[in-house]
């Protein structure tokens, strides 16, 4: 976490990166580019909206009254989270890139190790340990882009993870509403009831490897924290790679997609399976889909315009197991990822790109995001602007929310666990041999001393 003291050595630090910095002309152009997985009229739209429309325009204004001349350029990026990824290593790589990236937080640790981010105080000094925001960013949410206690960018809000359904098709099966299954065994029973009422997919829950961390997050996860279990154990600080939780976990999995036929395998398996699985339900084709409050607030959006979402999707906490049978004796469960903006190391102008990057973070940018993207917001003096589904949502599940562990090896066993799901969905392994494999696999990566198994019963 930043403090406003920092050492000698930070105040060196500071002096020689204000020398080594270009010294402009009065007027020259000073010219900024950032980037993130967002696409006019596609993908975060609002986004680009947000940043277009107020961003830009006000930052510059400010820039021009401290006789600046200062131009922003958004690149748009269309491709899929991993590909972003993949694009950000290549051109961080080589000491290239753009002056900002947007940035999701379990990729932090990863970069880090690879010596491809620097944290945000040894890019822009003191304009980064003196700004004002920090007090109004709680320590957890500062920490989805930090790694070892540094920061290496600023958050731009977190999630949760929920249940979506369609009110319509329920409808038509017969089921009572408002929907609050309270176990796994009730959520079976609304999937069986839509599959007899003729719903082509009763229950989408991600899985496989073609989903990425989609699957981890919105499915595994979801379900093994439903199950009474995380990935990791925090205070042994170990992986656990065999245990009955994640047996019971990959056993529902083959409940769904092989035994009863709840939810459609080959969506699972497919490069574009997820956006399927969106546009179905945008159709009322599938019934239940477990998924990201990211999808209430913008991918369903692609698809549904916002009173037709409004009439027709409600939504549900995800249920343990059994109640009281969830990850911390919780009778329902949910998890947090957060995603922000990062300072590119190569950038040419640090003390101009941290001053965005900290416009984009006030008070007022945040409050003229809400109004175009009510969200759950990383500053404590934003509330969720008009969308009471969203503050809803907020309201339920953030206290009973976990986190992924900001370890350098996560990306690694998340794919893991993605392919440990995607062997049992298509028939590849059965459960107890898919989570063999897994629990080699991950002893592999991090060694025995980092593992731990817990007896089957």
């Amino acid at each position: 976490m930043l403090t406003k003291k920092f050492g000698s050595l930070l105040l060196v630090l500071a002096l020689i990166l204000v020398a080594a910095a270009p010294v402009l002309a009065q007027g020259e152009e000073i010219r900024l580019t950032m980037t993130c997985r967002c696409v006019a009229g596609g993908v975060n739209n609002n986004l680009v909206v947000w940043l277009n429309t107020y961003v830009f325009p006000t930052f510059q204004e400010k820039m021009a009254a401290e006789g600046k001349n200062v131009v922003v350029e958004l690149v748009e990026f269309g491709g899929g989270d991993e590909q972003l990824k993949e694009q950000y290593a290549l051109d961080l790589g080589v000491g290239a890139g753009h002056d900002l990236f947007a940035f999701d937080g379990f990729w932090v640790p990863e970069f880090v190790e690879a010596g491809l981010l620097k944290p945000l105080d040894e890019i822009a000094g003191e304009a980064v340990t003196s700004w004002e925001g920090w007090e109004h960013i709680t320590p957890g949410i500062q920490s989805i882009l930090g790694y070892q206690g540094k920061l290496y960018g600023i958050a731009s809000g977190t999630d949760v993870r929920q249940i979506f359904y369609r009110t319509d098709v329920f409808e038509q099966a017969g089921i009572e509403m408002p929907w609050q299954p309270t176990s796994w065994a009730e959520l079976l029973d609304t999937a069986r009831a839509l599959k007899e009422a003729g719903v082509e997919i009763p229950l989408q829950v991600n899985a496989g490897t073609a989903m990425g961390e989609a699957t981890t997050m919105q499915g595994w996860f979801m379900v093994l924290l439903g199950a009474g279990e995380h990935m990791y154990d925090f205070e042994d600080g170990k992986w656990i790679v065999s245990s009955p939780a994640i047996l019971n976990a990959l056993n529902f999995y083959k409940t769904v997609y092989l035994d009863e036929g709840l939810g459609d395998a080959r969506m699972q398996l497919v490069a574009d399976g997820r956006d399927r699985s969106f546009q179905a339900f945008a159709e009322g084709r599938v019934g239940m889909l477990v998924e990201g409050d990211w999808f209430w607030r913008s991918a369903i959006l692609n698809f549904l315009d916002v009173p037709t979402r409004n009439q027709v999707v409600g939504w549900a906490k995800m249920p343990a197991m059994e109640p009281g049978k969830g990850y911390r004796g919780q009778d329902f469960v949910t998890i947090s990822g957060g995603t922000g903006w990062v300072l590119n190391p190569n950038t040419e102008h640090p003390l101009e790109a941290w001053e965005l990057l900290a416009h984009m973070s006030s008070l007022d940018a945040q409050r003229a995001w809400e109004l175009i993207q009510p969200r759950i917001n990383f500053r404590d003096d934003v509330p969720v602007g008009g969308d009471p589904v969203m503050s809803a949502m907020a309201d339920a599940l953030l206290p009973l929310t976990t986190v992924r562990p900001m370890l350098p090896a996560y990306p690694q066993i998340s794919y893991e666990a993605q392919l440990m799901t995607e062997r049992v969905v298509s028939g590849e392994m059965t459960p107890e041999e898919a989570m063999a494999a897994y629990a080699e696999a991950v002893t592999e990566l991090v060694g025995e001393e980092n593992v731990k198994s817990i007896p089957l019963q």
